[in-house]
């Protein structure tokens, strides 16, 4: 077999490619799928996986055709889907690159207008906090909006109207089509720099793709980062935009957002009137009570007869001041009479003076302890002697000095003579001295 029949890998592909290209049924296919593994690339391509219950297919939408979507995809989402069948070379797989891609069952439009309003009031673009007050009385309103509507002409017809001598500046404007936003989002930049009190931005109503310029996300932010209090005027009562949501006022119409921003006349003529009824009411009033008062103070004795007035002012004066004066030299001697005692008082628990008193007593104390030591020593002197009297009545010495002895055998006391016998040692004990005997002789008292 020849070798000129195999084909290489690349040729193979090729081939298939051509085949693809040149398949007019592939070359415009609608489907409807979900969306799996969306990836948003860093340079705008959008790569995903288009499925149903039964297949799946790559699909790729390049930053070219989905720069203008209305919408986010996202994983999970049904969608309508215009495109063509091509083939990737390097891989061999065959994709389809999306043209056109919108919500399945809810318009693209719509499907952006919840995602954009979801994320800016995560942002807080819609908080209470960040509403500005409408001032009570303007002097300069704008008004941004087409300059050929019907919305511009009921707008100052409104104004003027109920308040003319504010004045109005038109900021023309494109509200539909590709270049309204920008539109839009120059006309708040100019606004910011000039001296409005306040801004109106809308237009008449329409469909949803003719106010979509409303919805978009630069207005939105534009709006809210106006220092300027903005009254959104979009549609009709039933027409919500995003710019209603961002706005510090909204109004149901055009008309309505003029009313909003300047007051009524009428009311304030009406107003005005009842100010100045009340005030005249108020100043008679005043001048009633005031000219009642006056006519009091004519008729009084002060008026009426000043010279004795002022004597009888006079001599009360002079009572008032003897009493001032006795008054004052009473709370002064009272205010002496407590300053002395107090001072007495002092002096009497002053440290000195307690010393002193203390001193004394030691001394008297001391010398009473002086005397009762004395007479106790004495009373003891005495005690003494009278024991020692008793002491030397009871002395064997003071009694051997009368001529009695004592006698004792081997340091004992010889109390009777049978404690001797014949040869024994026996020391008789003098008054002045002793006797070393022997005994020679025994005899016993028989008279005893």
């Amino acid at each position: 077999m020849s070798e000129d029949r195999y084909l290489t890998v690349t040729a193979l592909t090729r081939y298939m490619k051509r085949k693809l290209e040149t398949d007019k049924h592939l070359k415009d296919i609608w489907l409807r799928a979900e969306i799996s593994n969306f990836k948003h690339h860093s340079r705008g391509h959008m790569y995903m996986t288009l499925k149903d219950d039964g297949a799946r297919i790559q699909s790729v939408m390049f930053a070219g055709q989905n720069k203008g979507l209305k919408f986010v995809p996202e994983n999970g989402m049904t969608v309508l889907i215009r495109g063509e069948i091509g083939l990737y070379e390097p891989q061999g797989q065959y994709q389809l690159y999306i043209q056109h891609m919108e919500p399945d069952g809810v318009g693209a439009l719509y499907q952006a207008y919840e995602q954009l309003k979801e994320k800016l009031e995560k942002e807080g673009l819609f908080s209470a906090a960040h509403k500005k007050k409408l001032p009570a009385f303007p002097e300069h309103i704008g008004v941004i909006t087409s300059p050929t509507g019907a919305a511009v002409r009921d707008i100052l017809t409104t104004i003027k109207r109920r308040y003319p001598i504010v004045k109005v500046t038109v900021l023309p404007v494109s509200v539909q089509g590709e270049r309204s936003a920008p539109s839009l989002v120059q006309a708040l930049s100019f606004a910011e720099e000039r001296d409005f009190d306040v801004l109106i931005i809308g237009r008449g109503g329409g469909s949803i793709e003719e106010l979509w310029s409303f919805n978009e996300e630069i207005v939105a932010r534009a709006i809210h980062s106006v220092r300027i209090p903005i009254i959104s005027a979009v549609g009709h009562e039933t027409d919500f935009t995003i710019s209603d949501f961002v706005a510090d006022v909204r109004a149901a119409t055009p008309t309505g957002a003029a009313e909003l921003a300047v007051p009524a006349r009428e009311e304030l003529l009406h107003r005005i009137t009842q100010l100045s009824n009340r005030m005249q009411y108020i100043v008679r009033q005043n001048y009633r009570q005031e000219a009642d008062r006056l006519a009091k103070l004519r008729g009084s004795y002060a008026f009426r007869y000043p010279e004795q007035m002022l004597r009888q002012k006079e001599i009360e004066l002079d009572k008032l001041s003897d009493r001032l004066n006795r008054a004052g030299t009473a709370a002064v001697t009272t205010k002496t009479q407590q300053f002395s005692s107090l001072m007495n008082r002092l002096t009497l628990v002053h440290p000195g003076k307690q010393v002193q008193n203390h001193e004394r007593e030691l001394a008297v104390l001391q010398n009473r302890l002086q005397q009762a030591m004395e007479k106790l020593h004495e009373r003891q002197q005495q005690k003494f002697l009278h024991q020692i009297n008793k002491l030397s009545l009871l002395n064997p010495l003071e009694t051997m000095k009368r001529g009695y002895s004592i006698s004792y055998k081997q340091n004992t006391l010889l109390k009777s003579v049978d404690q001797v016998k014949t040869g024994d040692d026996v020391q008789i004990h003098l008054a002045d001295g002793t006797i070393d005997c022997i005994v020679k002789d025994v005899k016993e008292d028989t008279n005893g």
